[in-house]
């Protein structure tokens, strides 16, 4: 089982702490390429928006609080974690 959930950084002021991201879950999936193509999908849709907040997507194990795989708005790459390590590494 995989997890996709998606996190908006919502600004309340200009200036202050920085924002609380808003979770959401995109679905709970049998195969990580489910979760995975439905992550990337609310990617794109949401670029297209054209929407300025930062926002991140994820694929994880349901309740891990370690990313399989992670995206965000501000560019194209990927990016997967290794687990021996903790280093994020990038997609090619």
């Amino acid at each position: 089982m995989h997890e996709a959930v998606e996190f908006i950084e919502v600004w309340g002021r200009a200036s202050g702490p920085a924002p609380v991201p808003r979770q959401r879950a995109l679905g709970t999936f049998d195969t990580e390429h489910e979760a995975l193509a439905v992550a990337r999908e609310a990617r794109d849709q949401f670029r297209r928006s054209g929407r300025r907040e930062y926002a991140w997507w994820i694929v994880r194990s349901p309740g891990s609080q370690l990313a399989d795989w992670i995206a965000d708005s501000h560019s194209d790459r990927e990016f997967v974690l290794d687990l021996r390590t903790g280093e994020l590494i990038e997609v090619a």
